[in-house]
C-alpha cells in the first residue's frame, strides 16, 4: 500500500515546494545516501546508480556512482519521466525507445542502454526525485526487480524525511541550529553565483518576563507564534532557524542588507501587531540585527556581526533594528 492518500502528479507548484522543504539540493556527499546508491549497483549488477532530486530545469544528483556528474539538464534525463509516473520505469533498451532513441545521454558518452527508476514519493504524495539504475549494455528488468528498487526507494525517502527531522526544531518547526547553519554555509559558497545574502538575527524582547509571569507553556506559545509570524511574513525563497532560547536566524537570499531591512521591518512589525489573549495585554516585540556577507567571512564572522547589530538596537530600547557597522 502506498504511503500517501493522493499522488499529486499534474501540481508542479506544489512539488517544488515538497522538494523545498527538504533542503537537500545542493548540499554535500552524505554518507547514507552514498551507500544506499553502492548497494544499488551491487544489487543489480549495473555500471551506474544514483540519487536524483529534480527541480525546474535540472536533475540533481544527491548520490551517485559510476558516472562523473553532478546534475544533468532536466529535459534528457531519463528520470524526468519516471518522476510524471506512479511506480517502477523500466527502459531495457534505450536505442529501441523512441523517448530516447536520440537522447545525447544515449547517442553519446556514457552511451547509456538500459535504465531502471523509481520515484521518490513524500508522504504527501509528490514525486521529488528518483533512485535509479543504469548501465551501457542493454538488459531486462523483471517485475521482481522493480518491485525491490520501488522498496529501496521508500527507504531513501524515509531518509530524507528523518534528516530534515534532526533539522527542525521541535517546538517551532523552524530549522535547528545546527540545519540553520548548514544553509549559511551553502550561502557562502554560492554568494559569488547568487548575489548577496543578509543575516538577521533577531531576539524576543524580555522573554525570559513571559516566563516568570505566565509559566514556560505560555512561554513556548509565544516562541511558536513568534516563528509563525516570521515566517508568514518572509519570502518564500527564506529560511528561518531556531539558534537557542529565544533567538531566531532569518536568512534573507539574495537580499543586500538594505533591501533586507525592509523585511526586517515588515517582520517587526508583525510581530508588534500580534494579540496573544494569553499575556492579558503585554505586548510581544523583537529586536532584530542584521549584516550582509562579506567576501572572505566565515560563518562565525557572519554571525557575530550580525549578532553585535542585535545587541546594540537591544542597548537602543529593543523592538527595532540594527544594521552591522
Amino acid at each position: 500500500m502506498p504511503r500517501y492518500r493522493t499522488l499529486h502528479l499534474d501540481d508542479e507548484a506544489g512539488r517544488l515546494r515538497a522538494l523545498r522543504r527538504y533542503d537537500a539540493l545542493d548540499t554535500a556527499p552524505e554518507a547514507g545516501f552514498n551507500e544506499l546508491v553502492a548497494l544499488v549497483r551491487r544489487i543489480f549488477g549495473t555500471r551506474i546508480a544514483a540519487i536524483s532530486l529534480i527541480d525546474e530545469n535540472r536533475q540533481w544528483f544527491k548520490a551517485i556512482e559510476g558516472l562523473d556528474a553532478t546534475e544533468t539538464p532536466r529535459s534528457i534525463a531519463f528520470c524526468d519521466h519516471t518522476l510524471r509516473g506512479a511506480g517502477a520505469m523500466a527502459v531495457p533498451d534505450a536505442q529501441l525507445d523512441p523517448r530516447f532513441v536520440e537522447n545525447p545521454l544515449v547517442t553519446d558518452a556514457p552511451g547509456l542502454r538500459c535504465y531502471l527508476g523509481v520515484p521518490l514519493t513524500t508522504p504527501d504524495g509528490y514525486n521529488v526525485g528518483t533512485i535509479c539504475t543504469l548501465d551501457t549494455d542493454p538488459r531486462p528488468f523483471t517485475p521482481e526487480e522493480c518491485a525491490l528498487l520501488e522498496g529501496i526507494g521508500r527507504l531513501a525517502v524515509s531518509m530524507l524525511e528523518m534528516r530534515q527531522a534532526v533539522r527542525l526544531d521541535a517546538l517551532t518547526g523552524a530549522k535547528s541550529r545546527r540545519g540553520f547553519e548548514q544553509l549559511l554555509e551553502v550561502a557562502l559558497l554560492d554568494r559569488a553565483m547568487t548575489g548577496p545574502h543578509t543575516l538577521v538575527m533577531l531576539d524576543i524582547d524580555y522573554f525570559k518576563a513571559v516566563n516568570d509571569d505566565f509559566g514556560h507553556l505560555t512561554g513556548d506559545l509565544v516562541l511558536r507564534r513568534v516563528a509563525e509570524t516570521i515566517a508568514a511574513h518572509a519570502r518564500p525563497e527564506d529560511a528561518l532557524g531556531r539558534l537557542g532560547g529565544e533567538e531566531f536566524g532569518l536568512l534573507l537570499k539574495g537580499l543586500p542588507q538594505a533591501a533586507a531591512t525592509r523585511v526586517a521591518e515588515r517582520v517587526r512589525s508583525a510581530v508588534s501587531a500580534l494579540s496573544l489573549p494569553e499575556l492579558r495585554g503585554r505586548r510581544v516585540t523583537v529586536s532584530l540585527g542584521l549584516a550582509e556577507l562579506q567576501a572572505g567571512w566565515k560563518i562565525d564572522d557572519w554571525i557575530s556581526r550580525a549578532d553585535n547589530a542585535l545587541y546594540v538596537a537591544k542597548r537602543a530600547g529593543r523592538n527595532r533594528i540594527a544594521p552591522a557597522a
